[in-house]
């Protein structure tokens, strides 16, 4: 059985709103995902995620960057609403590290396993977490943005990083690509990057049908990097 609740809490003086699944009942903590969301903010497609991630017997978290009831309906609102995050890696950095810190205290939870994985803007944000050191299992971007955010040079990257990319995504250029890798290695950090031929952004996302703006789905890649997330959770946990 699966049980779920929303979860309000507060960073900031803003009023969060997670959403929290797990198998119901459970005799022990159990190593656990935290989901970070896309531009438009916490919706449907990552709290199915984290369903279907405790169907698999993960405690799974999506966490909330904006405010409760916050979401985007179109590109411009969309953007509007990652801009302050874009432009404030700090504040992006801290909001996380709040999540994370929640997390780590809900009953099912095991504090010492947590990955974390995170969609377009939020693969940007599971890797800013990463990147200021937190103690994490590993962490995971599903088509994330990659650019460093300036204020973690020479920090240690303590969780194990999986880069999950197609190949012809507009929005991230080939210098992001060996930046990242330059980036994490100087780091220290357990890195590996999967890159997916005529692929394009946020291939995961079954609504993604603009190639114009450069974002479509393709099951293929979302089948084979959900497999590829799984064998690495797999290798976390031996």
């Amino acid at each position: 059985m699966i049980k779920t609740e929303t979860i309000e809490y507060h960073h900031e003086g803003t009023a969060l709103e997670g959403f929290f699944a797990f198998p119901d009942p459970y005799t022990e903590p159990q190593p656990t995902v935290l989901i970070s969301h896309a531009w438009a903010g916490r919706n449907q497609f990552v709290c199915n995620k984290a369903v279907e991630l405790a169907e698999m017997g993960y405690p799974a978290f999506a966490l909330d960057m904006y405010g409760k009831g916050v979401l985007g309906g179109s590109v411009e609102e969309n953007s509007a609403l990652m801009k302050p995050f874009i432009d404030d890696r700090a504040l992006l950095q801290r909001r996380m590290t709040a999540a994370l810190e929640l997390l780590r205290g809900l009953a099912p939870v095991d504090s010492q396993c947590i990955t974390a994985i995170g969609y377009c803007f939020g693969g940007l944000c599971v890797l800013d977490l990463a990147r200021t050191g937190a103690y994490l299992q590993g962490v995971v971007s599903f088509h994330g943005l990659l650019t460093a955010p300036g204020n973690t040079l020479g920090f240690t990257t303590k969780a194990k990083v999986l880069l999950l990319h197609g190949h012809d995504d507009p929005l991230v250029s080939s210098e992001d690509i060996l930046a990242v890798q330059n980036e994490l290695t100087e780091a220290g950090a357990d890195w590996q990057m999967h890159i997916y031929g005529n692929t394009t952004h946020a291939f995961t996302n079954p609504a993604a049908n603009d190639p114009d703006f450069g974002t479509v789905y393709s099951q293929q890649a979302d089948n084979r990097s959900w497999q590829s997330f799984q064998n690495f959770l797999d290798g976390l946990l031996e």
